[in-house]
């Protein structure tokens, strides 16, 4: 589903310190082997139906010989959803164990159409440096690379930062911007607070304490609301819902589990 990690950012503040430092974070809110599932609805024609389920898994390993976190999200249709629109995502990141972001890909088959993302990173003098491939299907492969004194997060990067952050000075409203780096640009991307919200999820008695946030997305000078998230009001700070607004319709994500979790769901009322 496209941009679906996009959707579980939660915030950043972008400092004037050199880039290593700004992409060196402290995580208070997960560990290795953390595993998390998802089912997705798509609504068709007035009906909601579920179109498949995502799972995102966490563990340790090395990435060019030093100890990093290994995430996969990886998301897959229904064969019932396949018939509308077949969708087949997968993933992957790695981060320093200081959550410095180091490389990213994402590999999506939606509808008929395969497109490959890439993202090395890189710190010279201070800087973040990126070197991005974007691929369409068979297409020759197109490459950019983009330097700043801030730091570029991608989808996944950003969210395993933003999950130990304390966003308890927010305010209604309040605005956060940030760089995102998606395999064929670098843009400033912003996302909103909204407030916090008690959630029941779907089918079940299980409600939960939630944040609540819009990723907004920009284009042509037009900004949109591409995901509404909900994130629980504890320490592990959990995506358990997301209202996605895509180019193919309206979708919906539920947690439906949840192991290997670092800290007490201390939001998790029922």
């Amino acid at each position: 589903m496209k941009k679906i990690l996009a959707l579980l950012l939660i915030a950043i503040g972008l400092g004037t310190a050199g880039a290593w430092a700004q992409c060196s974070s402290r995580n208070t809110a997960f560990k290795s082997g953390e595993t998390l599932i998802y089912d997705l609805y798509f609504n068709w024609k007035f009906v909601w139906i579920k179109a498949g389920t995502a799972s995102m898994n966490i563990t340790r390993t090395t990435y060019n010989g030093r100890p990093a976190y290994k995430t996969y999200l990886i998301t897959r249709g229904s064969q019932r959803a396949d018939k509308i629109f077949k969708m087949r995502d997968t993933l992957l990141a790695y981060t320093g164990m200081d959550l410095t972001p180091q490389y990213y890909m994402k590999g999506a088959l939606e509808g008929k159409t395969y497109r490959k993302e890439e993202v090395w990173y890189s710190y010279p003098s201070g800087d973040c440096h990126v070197k991005m491939r974007y691929r369409r299907d068979n297409q020759p492969a197109r490459n950019n690379e983009f330097t700043s004194a801030y730091c570029a997060y991608d989808m996944i990067s950003m969210l395993l930062r933003a999950r130990s952050f304390d966003p308890s000075g927010f305010k209604v409203g309040h605005r956060i911007k940030f760089l995102m780096a998606d395999g064929k640009r670098c843009e400033w991307q912003s996302i909103v607070y909204r407030g916090k919200k008690k959630f029941r999820v779907e089918n079940s008695t299980t409600t939960y304490r939630c944040l609540v946030f819009s990723f907004m997305e920009t284009e042509n000078g037009k900004e949109s609301e591409v995901v509404k998230f909900y994130i629980t009001d504890d320490e592990n700070h959990l995506p358990v819902r997301l209202d996605l607004n895509l180019n193919f319709g309206v979708a919906k994500a539920y947690l439906t589990g949840a192991s290997g979790l670092r800290n007490p769901q201390k939001a998790k009322l029922k």
